[in-house]
Formats: C-alpha cells, structure tokens, sequence
C-alpha cells in the first residue's frame, strides 16, 4: 500500500480543521518541478543577463574600433598633407635653385661648389598615401621615408643658402666691376679722331693714336666715364692739363688737353661727375678732349666701352 501523506488546515470561517491527502510520489514530483523550474529561470535570466552584457561590449567594441579607424584615417590624413608639404618645399628649394641658375646666367657668374643636391631625392609613392591602405602596412616605412626626405631637403636648403650667398658676393663684385668699367661719352661732341693707326696731323707720318678726340667748345663739361679715384690731375707735357683716373680692376681712363681740371688727386668720383672743362692745352690743333681707355696697362677702343 503506497504511503499518502496528510495535510491539515484550517477553513477560511477558522472554526473547522480540513485534512487533505497527498501521495508522497506526487508531492515528491511537485518538489522536483518546483527545484527545476526554479533552476530553469535562473538559468534564463542569468543568460540573459550574460546576453546583455555580451551585446554591451559588442557595443564598446564597436564604438572603440569606429573610434581607431577613424584615427586611423586621421592619421593618413595627416601623413598625406605632411607628404605633400614635403613635396612643396622640395619645389620650392629647386626654384630657387633654377632662379640662382638664370642669375648666373644673365651676370655670367660661374658657380663653385656643389649643387642644391636635389639629385637623387625621388617623391613619395602616391599609392602609398592612400587614406583606405592599412595603416599598418606601409607605415612605418613610410615615415622613415619621409624623414630621409626631410633631412634630404634640409640640407639641400642649407647648401641654396650657400649658394645664394656665394652668388650675392659674386653680384657685388660684379656690381663694383660694372661700376667700375667706363661705359659712357667724357662729353658731348664730335669724334674727329678714331683710335688706332692714322697720319699726325703734325709730323704728316703714320702713327698711333691711342686714344679719341671728342671736339667741342672750349668750357664743355668732362665727366668720369666710370667710378674710380683720381691718381693724377695737373699738367704733363704733350697731354696738356691732364687728369687719370684709377677705376681698379687693370682700368684706367685718360682725359687730356682739358681747359679746367676740376679734381685733385686721391679724391673719389662717380660715374657722371664732372672732373674737368674741355680745352686746347697741350699739343693740341683745336678744342677737344683726349680720352683713353686703358685695360692692365693697354690701350684699348674707347668705342668699345661707349654705350650711350
């Protein structure tokens, strides 16, 4: 006979005691259905929590990559506008570098040393600055790459620092040489005797004229044909009143049969100064200047040195 198990209570009006009779096997199934029941929800809420809480970091995660990639972007952003910074400054050293090439040029200066030393310096890859490429691919040898570029350039700029300020001392020579050379007419007038071979108009025979007769009124201004420093001015045998010039570089330039001499040796003249009035000192057959050119100690064709 199976065992049933009796359970009392009392009525809801609480003046009588009920009995009920349960089977044990059937109170043993409640018991079990009620554990795994029990177990079951825990089980579902504990994985729904666990659920939850994956979905959160899926979340996190997702959020953390969109946030590395577009540093990432960022990043290739910033590498390709530095890349072409680069590029710009290499063009700007190597205009530089052909403007120093035309100025030589145009003055006629020879350039001594090294060049801008852009030879060799190749661009940066385009593809290789691709904002979708993985940074991680060509990362790092892309920046080493542009860091060589870098210091490449910087010292390609330093030499067209050189370069430059070799060139501005060359100008300046060539400044105080082009200052320095006769180039304009000692005064207004008419040339009645050419340099070279002709007949003394007081011998009669062939001889050399080593200078020009520019012929004029007496009191005619003379100027300084170029810049230079008087080395003598006063009177001297055939020539008349004479004053010389010393222009430096092996110039020299002689004005002779002057009227007037109005500088003093030593003294310091400028291209266009006015040194003497024009006269017929000297052996002379009328008014006129004799000027000449000398280069280290040669006369040459005063015509040559005039450009006005």
């Amino acid at each position: 006979m199976r065992k049933r198990i009796k359970i009392w209570f009392h009525s809801s009006s609480g003046s009588n005691i009920r009995e009920i009779s349960i089977h044990k096997l059937f109170l043993v199934f409640l018991i079990f259905f009620a554990v795994t029941a029990s177990s079951g929800l825990g089980y579902l809420g504990y994985d729904y929590y666990r659920l939850k809480t994956l979905s959160f970091d899926t979340s996190t995660l997702t959020q953390t990559i969109g946030t590395q990639q577009n540093e990432i972007f960022n990043q290739r952003s910033q590498i390709q506008t530095f890349a072409q910074n680069i590029e710009l400054l290499k063009k700007q050293v190597d205009d530089l570098s052909k403007l120093e090439g035309k100025v030589r040029l145009i003055a006629d200066i020879q350039k001594v040393g090294n060049s801008s030393g852009f030879i060799g310096i190749g661009g940066l890859p385009e593809n290789e600055l691709d904002r979708d490429l993985p940074l991680e691919a060509r990362h790092n040898s892309l920046i080493r790459e542009m860091h060589q570029q870098v210091n490449q350039t910087a010292l390609a700029a330093k030499q067209q620092v050189l370069n430059f300020d070799d060139l501005i001392k060359q100008l300046e020579k060539k400044k105080n040489l082009l200052a320095s050379t006769p180039s304009i007419k000692p005064a207004n007038g008419w040339i009645t005797s050419n340099f070279g071979y002709r007949k003394s108009p007081f011998t009669g025979a062939k001889s050399f004229h080593s200078g020009l007769d520019i012929s004029n009124q007496v009191g005619t201004k003379i100027i300084a044909t170029a810049n230079g420093k008087v080395s003598y001015a006063a009177r001297k045998l055939y020539f008349g009143n004479l004053v010389i010039i010393d222009h430096g570089y092996g110039r020299v330039t002689k004005y002779g049969h002057l009227e007037k001499i109005m500088v003093k040796p030593g003294q310091t003249i400028k291209r266009g100064d006015t040194i003497a009035l024009l006269g017929n000192t000297g052996q002379s057959t009328g008014p006129h200047v004799h000027y000449e050119v000398r280069i280290n100690g040669l006369p040459v064709n005063p015509l040559k040195y005039i450009l006005n």
